[in-house]
């Protein structure tokens, strides 16, 4: 608008000068004058209307940038919440570890029996026994009290070994204990410990510990302390001896009868272990891909902040450490504010945004931040551009309406009714089609806004619901399907919203003990779930693809379960020849699918591993039963035949017919993933010579005969 006013003074002078030349008279000049002050009046108000606008926006600019301001809290909050909640799952389960020791059943017992025993021994002899005479009868007693110390003393050994183990298996599987040693290490020098398992008496004594524990300081004895009074106690995060970032876990340990409220500890279970990636890894933010991000924890510690956590300018943990009125420091002002986001500078001086959030139960407060130049570099030229698009647009606007406001105005209005005309039609005729499309599909297609009310639904919809889709708009899933169904579904599209991202689930509904009755309200559902970005008219919200699978998963149960009754039968077919091993393979199946589950591997694994364990005797079939059940020693042919039950060995089925012919015995055949395998107890299908001598080639060039 500025150009378009300078150039509209600048233009009408001319032609009233022009009118005004020609005259020579003052009377005749009068009329170009009331001219130009219509003409300066028309450009004060452009002139006002232009500087209005232009504050106007300066102003929609800042309210925008406060916009993004406020959503990169949001965003920094949100990491700062799941990085917290990480951080407080890692200081449970450290807690869960030492809550595993102080309430396994025979520490509470030696720690009961301690206490007991301690006060038994504080007894004094009965007066006058001192006083009686030197017997016979008398020395024979005090050798039986040697004897029973003896026992006791060994009893005692026993026990500490044992709690020793203990302590030492839990720690190498928790890791409370010490790093191995890197470089060389001296063989005469001992190691100065860092962390480890220990146990204390309620007096606070020491009673035993893993080899690498360290000793009892004031800060382990004060948490200690604490913990024989019944509460537990943590030992904050502090430098051990080599150098590291230490914690300790305390909890009390109670007897087997003093579990009740207001309890006191006979002793606790002290755990000190080396804080490194195992808690500085959950600081990350998975998917994060800004350049400046960083989580990190501090705390206050009088008149300064302490950084806990190592820093991105590797900086190691709990090596900074910075006064806490420095102004607009960001760690400053979270330990005085916890919880707080704003615009602050970091360790470095750098300008960020940072929100903070306290751990539970700590003194700690954890920082998500990021630099301000990376979060709003994108922000401050989007406004850029749109302030001076604004102005060039107010110039367009004001010379249009100098020049063609009218006939532009009308031509433009012409034009984008035709177009939005255009544009209805278009929208209606898509709408139509994409009706008819999803009403032809099997599933159930419905879209659903945060508050779980329906938007769209398909003719399955409908007709699942029992009301026309029209009827359907507006009102909740909860109305419409029941609260159960609704709550389930209204979850599932929190976390996806959340998350923005696809999601499919498998949901049953209903009694499971009901699966085989097909009148029952048992239902397997397979939903699929995409995330639907809001406009001006919707909110955000979710289409959701339903899909029942109840029969499918009836017929998968049942053939699962036919599997499992064919899989025991044959066991107890093994059992019943082999009473001496009987439930052999059944515990072996138990421990590998443990050990499955333990390593993390999906559910059909674990299956395929119960069966096979549960499936390990089967040779034992062609072993004959006295052999099985035979007491003496065995003969080296059947020594050999046992040993070799396991075996199996690869057959042709030419071979097998040919066999057949000759009349021979040979056992059954059975399909191993897609190929035939003959199971003998020879391991080579009985043929006294071994292979057909026209397959040796092929068996050397296959290897020797596979294992069970």
């Amino acid at each position: 608008m500025a150009l378009s006013t300078k150039g509209d003074t600048g233009n009408e002078p001319p032609a009233d000068n022009g009118g005004g030349d020609s005259s020579e008279d003052a009377k005749e000049k009068t009329p170009p004058r009331q001219v130009n002050k219509a003409a300066l009046a028309i450009v004060g108000a452009l002139i006002v209307t232009v500087v209005g606008a232009v504050f106007g926006t300066l102003g929609f600019v800042e309210s925008e940038r406060e916009r993004d301001i406020q959503a990169w809290q949001v965003r920094l909050g949100i990491v700062a919440d799941s990085r917290s909640a990480a951080v407080n799952d890692w200081v449970e389960q450290n807690f869960g570890y030492v809550r595993e020791l102080a309430q396994n059943a025979s520490l509470q017992v030696y720690m009961s029996e301690l206490a007991s025993g301690g006060a038994d021994e504080d007894e004094e002899e009965p007066p006058g026994l001192e006083d009686e005479p030197d017997t016979e009868a008398a020395v024979e007693g005090e050798v039986e009290e040697e004897e029973d110390f003896e026992e006791e003393e060994g009893d005692e050994e026993a026990s500490a070994s044992f709690l020793r183990n203990l302590l030492i298996a839990t720690a190498e599987r928790t890791g409370f204990k010490a790093p191995p040693p890197v470089g060389e290490v001296a063989a005469n020098v001992e190691r100065a410990g860092v962390a480890g398992l220990g146990l204390v008496d309620k007096e606070g004594a020491a009673i035993v510990s893993t080899p690498d524990m360290p000793p009892l300081t004031s800060k382990v004895r004060t948490a200690v302390a604490q913990a024989l009074d019944g509460e537990p106690a943590i030992i904050d995060l502090f430098l051990g001896a080599a150098g590291d970032p230490t914690m300790g876990f305390v909890l009390p340990v109670f007897g087997i009868q003093d579990d009740g409220e207001g309890a006191k500890g006979i002793g606790a279970v002290v755990g000190l272990r080396i804080v490194g990636q195992d808690l500085y890894r959950r600081l990350k933010q998975p998917g994060d891909t800004a350049k400046t991000t960083e989580t990190y924890m501090v705390r206050a510690k009088g008149a300064t902040v302490e950084y806990l956590t190592p820093l991105a300018d590797d900086t190691p943990a709990l090596k900074r450490s910075m006064s806490a009125d420095t102004p607009n420091l960001a760690a400053g002002k979270a330990t005085e504010r916890p919880g707080s986001f704003g615009i602050f500078v970091d360790y470095v001086g750098t300008e960020v945004l940072a929100a903070s959030r306290p751990i539970a139960n700590l003194p700690w407060v954890l920082i998500r931040k990021i630099s301000r130049d990376e979060a709003l570099s994108a922000t401050d030229t989007r406004l850029n551009i749109i302030f001076w698009g604004f102005v060039g647009v107010i110039t367009i606007v004001t010379l249009a309406i100098l020049f063609v406001w009218k006939k532009g105005a009308s031509m433009r209005a012409t034009q984008a009714l035709h177009e939005a005309e255009i544009a209805l039609e278009r929208f209606g005729n898509m709408s139509k089609f994409m009706k008819v499309v999803t009403d032809n599909q099997p599933n159930q297609i419905v879209a659903v806004d945060e508050n779980t009310q329906y938007t769209f639904a398909n003719l399955p919809a409908e007709d699942e619901a029992g009301i026309p889709a029209a009827d359907m708009m507006g009102k909740t899933m909860a109305s419409v399907i029941g609260p159960i169904r609704a709550q389930k579904y209204a979850d599932l599209n929190k976390d996806v919203l959340r998350d923005f991202e696809k999601a499919s689930h498998t949901v049953v509904f209903g009694d499971e003990e009901d699966e085989e009755d097909p009148d029952g309200d048992f239902q397997v559902v397979r939903t699929y779930h995409v995330p639907l970005r809001g406009d001006r008219d919707y909110p955000p919200a979710v289409l959701m693809i339903i899909s029942d699978i109840t029969d499918l998963t009836r017929e998968k149960r049942r053939g699962e379960k036919m599997m499992r009754q064919l899989t025991d039968t044959l066991v107890s077919v093994v059992d019943r020849r082999d009473p001496f091993s009987a439930n052999h393979s059944s515990r072996v199946a138990e421990v590998a699918r443990a050990i499955a589950h333990e390593m993390g591997l999906e559910e059909v694994d674990e299956k395929t591993v119960d069966i096979v364990g549960n499936l390990m005797n089967l040779g034992k079939i062609f072993i004959p039963e006295e052999i099985l059940t035979k007491t003496e020693d065995l003969t080296p042919e059947e020594r050999a035949m046992v040993g070799s039950a396991y075996l199996t060995h690869r057959r042709s089925p030419r071979e097998r017919r040919l066999r057949g012919a000759r009349g021979r015995d040979h056992p059954p055949v059975r399909r191993d993933l897609g190929r035939p395998r003959a199971v003998g107890p020879q391991g080579r299908g009985d043929h006294p010579d071994g292979p057909h001598p026209g397959r040796r080639k092929r068996l050397r060039r296959h290897g020797q005969p596979a294992r069970l």
